[in-house]
């Protein structure tokens, strides 16, 4: 077994071990792919301060998200088709984040359903949801996740229509995936994914197929993909969302100061900065480099968190000295569940935490909660105001 003392240690891994079309689908972004590196690599810019001579001991990384107690402020990002990467994907990460005691947000386009999760789990997950057209679907969506007794929904909104993602169309990975030569050619490669696979019966959309109208099967499923996202989304749409969920709401996929206020009427308890992980507008602003704006905006009246390009603890501690109460992780878990199933998850979150708590404690904090901008160094012009 490899010494994991980072996450693109479990990332080789998963390389190695995953299929390329779902492989892809994890490590890529949207036409050039400009904002999905600048999601990582925007970091870079922001500098640690250190403090020496500052008493370090009887350190906690223990905070809250929208009021629920974490060992950590870090969250599992909704990521789609996460049972594709290993069997029964879903189930896992919910497993590995609740022992370590943060939360897990499974995603609508899941391959385990929400009735799978929750009956392999004890802990209350979150949902996430995306913005359709199907009022009646909505709905029984909703109540599903409230019979699951998931915590809080998470409402997608930056999905109104897909950005085009290069590796995706050439690798036919769509609603159900169109099986090429190539990509079974690969697959019969990859021996442990495979075994895997077999081992399940959850191989499709289990939030989707037999709960959807028309939707009886997996080959149906292309055609209610097609037309299912409301291009016509406002935020009187989104009011009729809150409707229909009366308990704790998350609004994900904001990058402007204008739709994080928005959000806040509508009655949200938390907002996540967002930009679909650089795989919607490409050319957008970073999500750390949107971030500050927003949190000047938006001042105490809802929780902001973060996603896109968190790779290590010491973006999750920029992120949160930036002004985020927590920082998601989708990429970085997904390295692990691929290389090593559940084990792989928790190793992840290990990584971050080890590297959040020392890089806390070389900045002269013992608790997160009291970590702010004083700790960084940022070059002039860094938040994304540039006009």
């Amino acid at each position: 077994m490899p010494v994991i003392t980072e996450i693109a240690d479990l990332k080789r891994i998963y390389k190695r071990r995953v299929p390329k079309m779902f492989y892809d689908y994890c490590e890529s972004g949207s036409w050039t792919e400009q904002t999905f590196r600048e999601n990582s690599s925007d970091f870079d810019d922001i500098y640690l301060r250190q403090r020496v001579a500052v008493d370090m001991a009887n350190r906690s990384t223990q905070t809250q998200l929208i009021g629920q107690d974490v060992t950590m402020p870090v969250a599992l990002a909704p990521v789609g088709l996460t049972g594709m990467q290993h069997y029964d994907g879903e189930i896992m990460a919910a497993k590995a984040a609740e022992k370590f005691g943060v939360p897990y947000c499974l995603s609508t386009m899941s391959i385990c359903s929400i009735e799978d999760v929750a009956a392999n789990t004890s802990a209350p997950f979150w949902m996430q949801v995306y913005t359709l057209k199907d009022d009646d679907f909505m709905q029984r969506l909703f109540d599903r996740a409230k019979e699951a007794k998931c915590s809080a929904a998470v409402i997608t909104v930056d999905l109104q229509l897909l950005g085009q993602r290069h590796k995706d169309l050439k690798n036919g990975l769509s609603a159900p995936p169109k099986l090429t030569p190539s990509s079974v050619a690969n697959m019969m490669t990859k021996v442990q994914w495979g075994l895997g696979m077999l081992s399940t019966k959850r191989r499709f959309f289990g939030n989707i197929v037999g709960h959807a109208k028309g939707v009886k099967d997996p080959s149906s499923l292309s055609s209610w993909t097609a037309q299912a996202f409301d291009q016509s989304l406002n935020w009187d749409r989104i009011r009729e969302f809150r409707k229909m969920w009366d308990g704790p709401l998350i609004i994900k996929g904001i990058m402007d100061p204008r739709d994080a206020l928005e959000a806040c009427n509508v009655g949200a308890d938390a907002i996540v900065v967002s930009n679909h992980g650089g795989r919607q507008l490409d050319g957008a602003l970073s999500s750390i480099r949107a971030l500050e704006p927003i949190v000047d905006a938006v001042g105490d009246k809802i929780e902001v968190h973060m996603d896109s390009g968190i790779r290590s603890g010491q973006d999750v501690l920029k992120a949160c000295a930036m002004g985020a109460k927590g920082a998601w992780i989708g990429r970085a878990y997904v390295y692990g569940l691929g290389a090593h199933g559940q084990k792989g998850v928790t190793q992840a979150l290990e990584v971050i935490h080890k590297e959040l708590d020392s890089s806390m404690a070389l900045c002269g904090h013992r608790n997160i909660t009291g970590v702010d901008r004083d700790i960084l160094m940022v070059p002039k012009g860094f938040s994304g105001d540039w006009s």
